[in-house]
């Protein structure tokens, strides 16, 4: 599965060259100019990741890490401060605000790439195995989601939308209870937020398996093996 990495720099020709450098390490990339944007956008996407400079105008790098690691749907997120701030006194502030690593500016993109990497593997999520149904292969240790041994990729929301079907099969869910335990309780977005990426979902798994994915009418959707004769 592809991971999903979000950029927040003021500076649009830094988040410019950074993302190219991801890009080509086959990331996806969202980015974000402000402390606000970058919220939004961690709330609605999740990302894998987030790279965060330390000196934007408003609310600052440090600040928007503590704001992230005490909201419930982010404090997972790993974070990663990118800074000319090099003495030891605002690495350990960085730290203290919740930040998973620290990086001094200048650094190369190898460097970068290499640290993020081991941020992901340090905070990836213990195994539960792997769940199959119709060649549709989900493994949730590696993240990774295949069609007859053939990796698919999908987008971060996608992949937690699947995830959680594959683990509650044939049981019918309203779309405020997907929200709940997808986007999480505390997330204030509208309920058609669920359709759209449901649409995206089906999509990403093709014809062959989009009858996994059923619409319950009247209350909302389920995963279920039997096709739907409604």
């Amino acid at each position: 599965m592809t991971r999903t990495v979000l950029i927040v720099d003021d500076e649009s020709s830094i988040r410019d060259m950074i993302a190219i450098a991801l890009e080509m390490a086959d990331f996806q990339v969202l980015e974000a100019d402000s402390a606000q944007r970058a919220l939004a956008l961690a709330v609605d996407e999740r990302p894998d990741m987030i790279l965060l400079d330390w000196m934007m105008p408003g609310i600052s790098g440090v600040e928007l890490a503590r704001r992230l690691k005490r909201e419930e749907t982010t404090r997972e997120i790993p974070v990663i401060l990118l800074t000319a701030k090099g003495e030891e006194d605002n690495k350990v502030q960085g730290l203290e605000a919740g930040a998973d690593d620290y990086i001094t500016k200048p650094f190369s993109p190898r460097e970068l790439i290499a640290r993020m990497r081991a941020v992901l593997r340090r905070a990836a999520p213990a195994s539960q195995g792997v769940i199959e149904v119709d060649g549709l292969s989900i493994n949730t240790e590696s993240q990774r989601i295949s069609i007859d041994n053939e990796p698919i990729d999908m987008g971060p929301t996608e992949y937690r939308l699947l995830a959680f079907f594959m683990s509650h099969q044939e049981r019918a869910y309203s779309r405020a209870q997907l929200l709940d335990q997808v986007w999480g309780a505390s997330v204030y977005v509208e309920e058609r937020t669920v359709d759209v990426h449901i649409r995206r979902l089906r999509k990403a798994l093709g014809e062959r398996h989009d009858y996994l994915i059923q619409t319950v009418r009247g209350t909302g959707y389920r995963f279920s093996r039997q096709r739907s004769r409604a």
